[in-house]
Formats: structure tokens, sequence, C-alpha cells
């Protein structure tokens, strides 16, 4: 990834980049300060072009696609999509990812980038009968328009049906004669909206979006930000094949009254409790943990840190773990590195609640 220019609109959208096949992606543009509190506050846009998108034509049942996944699908409402996991035989995350339900019939799944070729692997490996999966990553452009005043930006390009949209569905708009879809879905807690449209559109978006003087745009760095605020995890960081649903505190994404592949696996850990445990914390200053810290209890290393930021609308440093043993919230623990270590304080998530959501 690489740092562009200030406001420059071309570099992410034009360029592709291995090893994903997707799009560059920009830090910053402003800054990663201002465009969190521009987020929290009014509107940003995100390219979220790298993320992978598949389509698949199949019977849910028939095919096996409801065992494939986490989620129980096969009650999903046309227009609806939900959020859960594909794991392997051992109940380790092989990706986070959300399914959008568009008929009876016909999905459209939204993957992580550095996971695209191995979710598409192992979709065709458990897929069985008749069925149509289609990689389209690369023909879809993706932009993320999120904040409080998200909806009455998107009314002036999609028309007042956006305001019907309900929290985690979706619905087909027009842009340019363009057919897209949007989903009221985001990753920063904010009202906001995601938006999948043909790679050849996404850049008039991106520039029709950005003449609003309301909406700026932002990167990368202001999206880690404001998921760990919410404490929404991180796949290759916070979710990984070496730790399960259970043991990362999202059970509640699991349909465990359904068969899934890793389920046997996931009912012996839940039967004994998972080693390690994803945990919240929050430093008692503005000193920000990172990633690969270790947690120590008193002198004992206990665990690693996965994500860790300087919290802009805290204004205190954050963070999450993994961590051997059961430590509930307001237990005290310490995160170090060399020539570095914060006390921080166990605390539930969200760190930080939106107004709008």
């Amino acid at each position: 990834m690489l740092k562009t220019p200030l406001y420059n609109t071309h570099i992410s959208l034009n360029a592709k980049i291995a090893p994903f096949g997707g799009w560059l992606m920009p830090i910053q543009y402003e800054g990663i300060l201002a465009e969190h509190a521009h987020t929290r506050k009014a509107v940003s846009v995100f390219d979220i072009c790298h993320m992978g998108e598949f389509m698949l034509e199949a019977d849910p049942a028939l095919s096996g696609f409801d065992r494939i996944v986490t989620q129980n699908i096969i009650s999903m409402p046309e227009g609806s999509c939900r959020y859960g996991f594909m794991l392997d035989e051992q109940a380790g995350v092989l990706d986070d990812l959300v399914v959008y339900r568009i008929n009876k019939t016909n999905w459209m799944l939204v993957v992580n980038a550095a996971t695209t070729l191995g979710d598409y692997a192992h979709l065709k490996k458990n897929l069985t009968g008749e069925y149509n999966l289609k990689d389209i990553s690369d023909k879809t452009g993706k932009l993320d328009v999120q904040g409080s005043e998200s909806l009455d930006v998107l009314k002036d390009i999609f028309g007042d049906g956006l305001a019907k949209l309900n929290y985690y569905t979706f619905s087909e708009f027009t842009f340019h004669d363009q057919r897209c879809i949007v989903s009221r879905t985001g990753y920063t807690g904010e009202l906001g909206y995601e938006i999948y449209i043909s790679a050849d559109y996404v850049v008039k978006l991106w520039k029709v979006l950005l003449k609003d003087v309301r909406v700026k745009p932002a990167g990368l760095g202001s999206r880690d930000t404001l998921r760990l605020e919410m404490g929404y995890p991180l796949y290759g960081q916070d979710l990984d094949i070496n730790h399960t649903p259970l043991a990362a505190g999202l059970a509640k994404f699991v349909d465990l009254s359904k068969d899934f592949i890793g389920k046997d696996a996931l009912l012996k850990e839940q039967a004994g409790g998972p080693k390690e445990r994803l945990i919240c914390f929050q430093a008692d200053s503005r000193r920000a943990p990172r990633h690969g810290f270790a947690i120590f209890d008193r002198n004992q290393r206990v665990g690693l840190v996965t994500s860790g930021s300087f919290s802009p609308s805290l204004s205190v440093g954050i963070g999450m773990g993994y961590v051997a043993g059961n430590y509930s919230i307001g237990a005290q623990l310490i995160v170090k590195d060399a020539g570095t270590e914060i006390p921080v304080v166990v605390t539930k998530k969200p760190f930080y609640r939106c107004r709008t959501n």
C-alpha cells in the first residue's frame, strides 16, 4: 500500500497491484486523525475496491452452500445480508464474509482481498451438484460512504428509496443507467452504506461523491482506527486459522442448529472452553498498543496484541488481543514491547458508542 497525494482521486481507482489482482489503496489523504473525525461528524468515502466479490447461483441446501458458511442462509429474506465465517475442519477461521441473498437461488459473497483466491478454491472444493460460481472481483468496484450525513448525501444520487433500507439489507439502484447494489452496512459503526458498481463506473461515482462539500475521502489508516473503536475484528490480525469464532467472542455469528464445516471441533472447544480468548483493553494514557506487543499479567506473559492504536475519539490507546485464561472487565494488565510498557484495563466493546447506527 502507498500514501497518496492529498485528494488524489485517481491513483487508488485506476491502478492494479499484485498479489490480489485488486486495487492500490491509500493509507491517508488529509491525515488519519482528520479523516477519522470527519467520518464521525459528517461523511467520508472509502475506496474499498480491493475486496473480493463472488456471484453464486445455487440452491443453498442441495449445493452444500449452507454447510460452507456458519450463518444460517436458508432463512435469509431476499434483499438481506448476513455476516459470518468459513471455517476449516478444526474450526479455524478461513475468512469472515458477508453473504447477500439476491433471490431464491442467487447470492453475492463479499470476502477479504488476501483470501479471495483461497476462498474461491474452498467454495469449489465443497460445493456439490448444480451451481454456478463466478469471481467478479476484477469487474467490481466498491465504495463505502460512512457517517451521520451519508443518507442525505446518497439520496441526492440514488433517490429517496435509499431511506427504506434497514440495517443489513440492500437493494438495486442505478447510477448513469448502470445497475449497482447499495447495502446498509459498514465497518465504522456510523450510519453508512456500501456500494458495489461496475469497475468501469466507479471513478465516475467517486468524482460525483467528492463534488459534494459534505464528503471527504478517507484511507485505510482511519478505516482501521474507526473499526477498532467499535471492536470490529480484522481478518489476518484478530481472526485467523489458529483461532475459532468462539475464541474471538463471535459465537453469535455461528448457527449451531445446522451442520457446517468445523462444527464438531467448535462444539468440542465449547465444551472445554477455548485455550485463548480475544479481549479488548484500554490504556491509561495516549500511548498506543501495537500489533505484536506482548500482554503480561504482572510478570507472566499471557498473550499477544492483535490490533492496537491511538483512539482519536477517546484520546487514549486501545487494543485487542488473545490471552490465555479468563480476564473479566476491569482486570489490569500490561502490554510490552522493547522499551515500551503500557498499563491497560480490560474493557467491553465497543470502545466508542456512535450517535447513529
